[in-house]
């Protein structure tokens, strides 16, 4: 192995490493929100902020990092993301207060949209189209797949042996050392021009911003309240005027149709809401189960997801040779519909149940779906993308999961508790109706795995899927046209 290819590689440990910090932080501090919530004398309702302000701000602000990134140079902003990230962490761990937290958690969530899509892109730019791209992506969709099970672990050891500041500290050293590093090993990207578009900036970051904000409020607030409805409005109105703009400006943060000329992006993009709804939820509901029905402790909860996140790290990495071989349309389908069959699994969970009778298989099983699922949509993410427009295609997918991670939580749990409180009104005890609560979640979940897959048969395109298979086997891949 050559040393420009070592590098290559040291490279990619370096940005899968900083990607899995940023997926790691939206579910590490879970399970220490009790904690939390005690030593700051936090009040219920404003204790979900500590995740909701890193969620708000990361989804807002994705689409703008990507294009940052491609303005101002991809390999900058992964370094300012890092330092920002890490400075928000160490100043979240110092907190006194909830509004130090949230602010901190808030500040977090906007260097995580840098460097996310900045990074993306940078592996995009250094691995070109075909079988090394595929392995490449195996890497990163085992991070992507992992972050969110070891997040848990990590984060039950880390409250249960250390406070749950340390929950935050852990990033510091991690993100200052990345940023070191960055400059040995990342080449530095950009395309020419540095005309920035900010009208559209203003009108996607507000408009998707506020989605986000609307979707995490409106169970509290009810579906059909007027508020609910009337920020939903809004944000719709903004994210449209959004498109108004770019179709005028003479230089766009996203061309239209530009990027979505492209049938596989549009395509691989719906799917990735679908799939992101369908994994948070997997996670949150699972969560819950463990403690407040079997009784765990936050470290046995923890430690419960290990065969979850070992699963998706071996099948991420084996589905990089299924995507060469097979291409990544069929991976994706077969993905979400073994993750599904998972789901649907964990709609038997009991009240009285066990880790090995309700829990390990459907894990198990739900583990290869998402590494099958995850490998492919990175992969298909940059399929027939211009080296100019990888950062817009990173922060484009990133984006989707975001959002649908939001919106899928957002109704689900609207489902769980719906469910929960008709049981509770019926006589059934609470563990019982909690359980009842979270079948119904995990049956919605199965079904919107299942719309995914659908989805993905009709918009991703067979085409581009069979003639990138067969070209990254031949080596050949810079030479197979774009299928639209």
């Amino acid at each position: 192995m050559s040393s420009t290819t070592t590098n290559k590689w040291l490279a990619l440990a370096l940005l899968a490493a900083a990607q899995f910090v940023v997926i790691l932080d939206a579910s590490i501090v879970n399970v220490a929100l009790p904690s939390i919530g005690a030593d700051l004398q936090f009040s219920q309702e404003n204790l979900s902020w500590v995740v909701n302000a890193y969620v708000l701000v990361f989804g807002g602000f994705l689409l703008l990092g990507g294009r940052m990134a491609d303005l101002l140079g991809r390999r900058r902003l992964f370094m300012f993301g890092l330092v920002l990230f890490a400075v928000a962490s160490l100043a979240g761990g110092l907190a006194t207060n909830e509004a130090q937290l949230i602010i901190a958690r808030a500040v977090q969530g906007l260097g995580a949209a840098l460097l996310s899509p900045a990074a993306l892109s940078l592996v995009t730019v250094l691995f070109e189209e075909g079988s090394d791209r595929n392995k490449a992506m195996g890497v990163w969709g085992a991070v992507a797949g992992s972050g969110g099970a070891v997040g848990v672990l990590l984060g039950g050891m880390l409250t249960e042996w250390a406070g749950w500041e340390w929950v935050l500290f852990v990033n510091v050293p991690v993100g200052i050392a990345a940023a070191a590093l960055a400059p040995r090993l990342l080449p530095e990207s950009r395309i020419e021009g540095r005309h920035f578009d900010i009208a559209g900036a203003v009108t996607v970051t507000g408009g998707l911003s506020l989605l986000v904000y609307t979707i995490v409020k409106a169970e509290s607030f009810g579906w059909g309240s007027a508020r609910t409805l009337g920020l939903g409005a809004l944000s719709l109105a903004l994210i449209a005027t959004f498109y108004v703009i770019e179709r005028r400006s003479k230089a766009p943060l996203m061309p239209f149709p530009g990027i979505f000329r492209i049938r596989t992006i549009t395509g691989i993009n719906v799917s990735a809401v679908l799939i992101a709804a369908a994994l948070f939820s997997m996670f949150f509901f699972i969560s819950l189960y463990m403690q407040q029905v079997l009784g765990y402790s936050a470290l046995d909860a923890g430690l419960a997801y290990l065969p979850l996140a070992v699963g998706i790290i071996i099948t991420a990495g084996a589905s990089a040779g299924l995507v060469t071989r097979f291409g990544f349309k069929p991976v994706l389908i077969t993905g979400l519909l073994v993750t599904a069959a998972g789901l649907l699994w964990f709609t038997q969970v009991d009240v009285g149940g066990s880790y090995l009778s309700d829990l390990l298989g459907p894990m198990l099983l739900a583990a290869i779906g998402l590494g099958l699922a995850f490998v492919s949509m990175m992969v298909a993410a940059g399929t027939g993308v211009e080296v100019h427009e990888a950062g817009l295609a990173s922060g484009l997918i990133n984006t989707s999961q975001q959002i649908g991670g939001a919106l899928g939580l957002a109704i689900l749990a609207t489902v769980a508790n719906g469910r929960t409180t008709d049981a509770v009104a019926s006589g059934d005890a609470m563990p019982t109706a909690l359980t009842e609560g979270f079948k119904a979640a995990f049956a919605v979940g199965a079904g919107i795995a299942i719309a995914g897959a659908l989805l993905a048969m009709i918009l991703v395109s067979s085409k581009a899927s069979r003639e990138h298979a067969e070209a990254a086997q031949r080596g050949e891949l810079d030479a197979v046209p774009v299928a639209v």
